[in-house]
């Protein structure tokens, strides 16, 4: 195991307005970090993710967003989140069993309907693949855990700091031609990403200074993450 998976970055136009929508959507207490960006801290004991964080940024979204996010209805039907500003892009059809929903930016992501004996919430992150089953046994080498394969997907189950049921990598005709939207941030064992590099991550950035301290990476398929050195203890 070379990390540990911390959390989830989502690219905002108005992290205010994002982050208090996805508040709604997870039932997460909104930090207003005072410099334009915003933090989701899980209210939940079962979430052990540190937070998902909504960073400002210039650009504006374009492309087919590749990371989503999958939830799980406390009902039959998503009124509740389209009453809280959600967009219906997909209704469920005879081979589909889940909608297909936006949040105020455009960013897609999946609603399932309840299930017997399971917590309403966030229960997936779902990654676009070329190859699901090498690009899941690339993040199972390098956080752990262990891969199950499906019909056309792969996932990452039991991951180290991983706080939902499953990573979900989804294959897909078409290559990745934008930065994502929605990334992920890890926490390395060792105090450079050498060990990372060498398996077969790209260096994109290095800490540019004390405010930016990590390093910027992407995997085999070219999904940007960040990666975080230890920190010293006392």
């Amino acid at each position: 195991m070379l990390a540990r998976f911390k959390d989830l970055c989502l690219d905002a136009a108005d992290p205010h307005t994002l982050g208090a929508f996805w508040g709604r959507m997870l039932d997460a207490e909104v930090v207003d970090l005072g410099d334009g960006d915003t933090r989701l801290d899980p209210r939940s004991a079962r979430s052990n993710a540190e937070s998902i964080w909504v960073n400002r940024v210039p650009e504006p979204r374009t492309g087919k967003t590749r990371v989503h996010l999958d939830l799980l209805l406390a009902g039959a039907e998503p009124a509740a989140l389209l009453a809280a500003g959600a967009r219906l892009l997909r209704e469920p059809d005879g081979e589909v069993g889940w909608w297909v929903l936006a949040d105020p930016e455009g960013n897609p992501f999946c609603a399932f309907p309840a299930r017997e004996g399971a917590r309403p919430g966030l229960f997936e992150l779902v990654v676009d693949a070329a190859d699901p089953a090498a690009q899941a046994a690339w993040w199972s080498g390098v956080v752990g855990g262990t891969v199950e394969y499906g019909s056309g997907n792969a996932s990452v189950v039991g991951a180290a700091g991983f706080p939902w049921d499953h990573w979900v990598f989804n294959g897909v005709p078409e290559p990745k031609t934008v930065k994502n939207r929605l990334h992920w941030d890890v926490d390395l064992v060792d105090p450079e990403p050498m060990a990372l590099i060498e398996a077969g991550a790209t260096l994109l950035r290095e800490p540019i200074d004390e405010a930016h301290w990590w390093w910027v990476l992407a995997d085999p398929e070219g999904n940007e993450f960040c990666a975080f050195a230890p920190r010293p203890i006392g």
